[in-house]
């Protein structure tokens, strides 16, 4: 059996403008090597659509907060890099992976690990899954006081990356594998 922390893995979050299908706004990623956390990095950029007024109200981000952020096209490198790794960790993933899919063109996507999916699995019985509330069961926000809030991407990345550590911690490579292939499980994306 191997651990866990013997694969590095990229986790994500995106933010989108609340048009259908969404646009990017927001990304963030930061990596897990050896079972450790690294820095997030994260991007503000200008959607070629408008930010509809729901999504402004879900995380913050308002038209004038990017009228003057770069688009997508001039950080798309930069992204690339930062999403190279062997493994792809999000909560309810599939949002994130099409977006990335539609921003990026012919990027790959690697082998994915969906929090959601795996909270489901290996949490049976609680109240709800939702991202919010298992950071707030599992205190996974400890220290980011001083941080962007929920449903910003740099918070919600950090915040997903601890709730796979610790869904990770006792568990092999092998079983989280299993745990989050099986599909049935994805909400859909509300922005």
């Amino acid at each position: 059996m191997t651990d866990w922390a013997a694969l590095s893995y990229v986790v994500v979050d995106v933010e989108g403008n609340g048009q259908r299908p969404p646009d990017l706004v927001e990304l963030a990623a930061v990596r897990i090597e050896h079972g450790h956390l690294g820095d997030p990095a994260s991007w503000l950029v200008r959607p070629p659509r408008p930010i509809t007024p729901f999504a402004k109200q879900i995380h913050g981000i308002a038209n004038e907060h990017v009228a003057a952020a770069p688009a997508f096209a001039e950080v798309s490198a930069e992204v690339r890099k930062a999403l190279d790794a062997p493994a792809l960790v999000a909560h309810n993933a599939h949002v994130d992976v099409g977006v990335l899919e539609r921003e990026l063109g012919d990027w790959e996507c690697p082998e994915v690990f969906d929090t959601l999916k795996l909270a489901r699995r290996l949490l049976p019985g609680r109240p709800s899954y939702k991202l919010g509330s298992l950071v707030e069961a599992f205190g996974l926000d400890h220290g980011l006081a001083d941080m962007q809030k929920p449903h910003r991407a740099e918070y919600d990345t950090i915040v997903t990356a601890r709730l796979f550590a610790h869904l990770a911690s006792s568990r092999s490579l092998e079983e989280l594998r299993g745990q989050s292939k099986r599909g049935g499980d994805d909400e859909p994306s509300l922005f």
